[in-house]
């Protein structure tokens, strides 16, 4: 995961819709049972195209296809509303391999989210 990067375009659709207030405000153990499943990801594929589907990214690997699905990481959401458990799994993990850009990226959807709890 050398040439990852962030994907400056669903970082900020990200904070679009924490915004308009499309969030799941759950917890972090909640990610492996609320994260899209592949069946999931290839039916939105077919309806939206790769395109739409990087939008729920927040880290992209340059060195894939930008029409195969290796080419995003860090997922965030459901294809509906941002997951604060998806935001958490992607912040630690993208710490663990030292994606700084993709941490930062999602501490900062964390804060907000964590705003909206207030």
């Amino acid at each position: 995961m050398g040439s990852v990067t962030l994907n400056n375009r669903a970082f900020n659709y990200a904070k679009e819709l924490i915004q308009a207030g499309k969030v799941v405000l759950d917890e972090r153990d909640d990610w492996s049972e609320h994260r899209p499943s592949a069946a999931q990801e290839n039916e939105y594929i077919k309806n939206h195209g790769f395109r739409e589907y990087a939008h729920w990214y927040l880290g992209e690997d340059k060195d894939q296809d930008e029409d195969s699905k290796g080419r995003y990481k860090f997922p965030y959401g459901d294809f509906e509303k941002v997951h604060r458990c998806g935001v958490l799994s992607a912040e630690v993990r993208a710490g663990q391999y030292k994606h700084l850009d993709i941490e930062r990226a999602a501490a900062h959807l964390h804060g907000m989210l964590d705003g909206l709890k207030g």
